[in-house]
């Protein structure tokens, strides 16, 4: 990434360009990422190609001013961070559900080194930490997302707990973004897909959290108070542009049938 375009990614996320890769500045810029770009899955029900590679990731996210799912936010973030100084690999996941523990690759999420130690940092998981989470420590980890802790498991894996509940668990393997390409294309094609059964854009606000899964708009608010409401028609595109700053010339249609899941990867 060229220094251009690091300074519009940061404008972006209205962000300041950090004097030195501290953990201060990856806490400021991993909130701020949150609260800016949303976690949204409309290119699959848009029809559009979604390309694991660092410039696509790039035009979309700051250009485009869209989100996207893990593989994109987390892909284009590690690139913003490897910009600013800091030393970023890619991490494979597998997200925990009602069914079981999903595929392989089937989450990217990203170990961030600073002088301090290791970093689980995730910007691309929906309802999840506001600010990076201890890689080094078993402890517990208050975040305002909840009381997060992770836990080796007997094969050299990391668990990801939320509030005693399974999130998902981390290769300490470092990918190449390639790596997720079959994981995305599962994720894109599948009937069984999550993505494919579901649509949603959500993003991180001061106060909580604004969903709008299909025509159904949903505040939470700090306090985890939930407010729905059904939009007609006319009032999806105002939405997606006033709530994440998307801006669609037609609304995303779901490409399959199904009930909506929430097996992992976003979590309202």
């Amino acid at each position: 990434m060229d220094e251009d375009t690091a300074d519009a990614y940061l404008r972006r996320i209205a962000a300041a360009r950090p004097g030195s890769p501290d953990d201060e500045a990856l806490r400021a810029l991993h909130l701020r990422h949150l609260r800016a770009v949303p976690f949204e899955n409309l290119a699959i029900h848009l029809g559009e190609e979604i390309v694991l590679a660092e410039q696509p990731l790039l035009d979309k996210i700051v250009r485009a001013r869209r989100g996207g799912f893990c593989y994109e936010l987390n892909g284009a973030f590690a690139a913003l961070l490897r910009t600013l100084g800091y030393e970023v690999e890619l991490l494979a996941a597998r997200v925990f559900g009602p069914e079981g523990i999903g595929i392989p690759y089937d989450h990217l999420a990203l170990r961030v080194r600073t002088c301090t130690g290791s970093w689980l940092v995730d910007v691309g998981f929906g309802r999840h930490s506001h600010h990076p989470l201890r890689l080094d420590s078993e402890a517990e980890q208050t975040d305002p997302g909840g009381l997060f802790r992770i836990v080796e498991t007997p094969e050299g894996d990391l668990d990801v707990y939320r509030d005693g509940e399974a999130q998902y668990r981390v290769e300490q393997r470092p990918r190449e973004l390639v790596d997720f390409e079959a994981g995305c294309w599962w994720q894109r094609t599948s009937p069984s897909s999550h993505f494919r059964r579901s649509l949603v854009c959500s993003r991180l606000t001061e106060n909580g959290r604004v969903t709008l899964s299909g025509r159904t708009l949903v505040l939470t608010g700090a306090d985890g108070a939930r407010e729905e409401r059904e939009l007609d028609a006319a009032e999806v595109l105002p939405a997606y542009r006033s709530h994440f700053g998307v801006v669609l010339d037609r609304e995303p249609v779901l490409v399959s049938t199904g009930e909506e899941d929430e097996r992992g990867g976003w979590r309202d």
